[in-house]
């Protein structure tokens, strides 16, 4: 037992008490943000933007730059999202949850391959293909884009690129040495599931209704 406390949490030993602390605050705003849309609670944003506010700084430290780029975006597509939850669609009814239409899953598959290119690029520019795990983080960066692109446009289907994205960040995160970060990703599996199911029967309720 010891030895597994040990191999999770012996890096942070070189840590600084503040970036530790900082961590901890930004897994804790993200198990928030993640609630609050699987509940579909505007609240999502505001949590949201605190969470990678902080992760932009520390991943910013730590070098990982395809990471800090996904909560960067992640920061500028909740401003995005609040606006488009709050948007009067009539005179009574703010942006409902819906599927996505064929132009929008086309749409999807040019954010993911437009990020898969972004990415590369700036890895080439800043030599940071020392590791597989920038090629995994490649990956998990444009996954993690469209994800985030549906949700601020309140998509069902935004929880399916949630849920493959935290199940590959979880061992890459433990692989990278933040425990903390990996465990918020396992935490977030399984609040996708149920944010998806939860949607999911909003809009079975919303097709008896009508």
């Amino acid at each position: 037992m010891n030895q597994i406390i040990d191999y999770l949490f012996e890096q942070y030993q070189s840590y600084e008490t503040k970036n530790i602390v900082l961590e901890i605050i930004a897994v804790i705003f993200g198990f928030l943000s993640v609630w609050y849309s699987k509940n579909n609670k505007i609240w999502v944003f505001p949590t949201g933007m605190i969470s990678t506010s902080i992760f932009v700084y520390l991943l910013l430290k730590w070098g990982l730059l395809g990471d800090m780029m996904i909560n960067g975006y992640y920061f500028i597509m909740s401003i995005y999202g609040w606006y488009i939850w709050t948007r009067k669609v009539d005179a009574t009814h703010v942006t409902p949850i819906s599927r996505t239409t064929k132009k929008e899953k086309i749409q999807s598959v040019y954010i993911f391959c437009a990020t898969l290119l972004f990415v590369f690029v700036i890895y080439n520019y800043f030599d940071k293909w020392t590791s597989w795990t920038a090629y995994v983080d490649t990956f998990t960066t444009a996954i993690f884009f469209v994800g985030m692109w549906l949700m601020a446009k309140r998509k069902i289907e935004n929880w399916i690129y949630w849920i493959i994205g935290d199940i590959i960040s979880v061992p890459l995160y433990l692989y990278k040495g933040f425990a903390f970060t990996s465990f918020q990703y396992l935490i977030f599996i399984f609040i996708a599931i149920s944010g998806y199911l939860a949607w999911k029967k909003y809009l079975n309720k919303q097709l008896q209704t009508l």
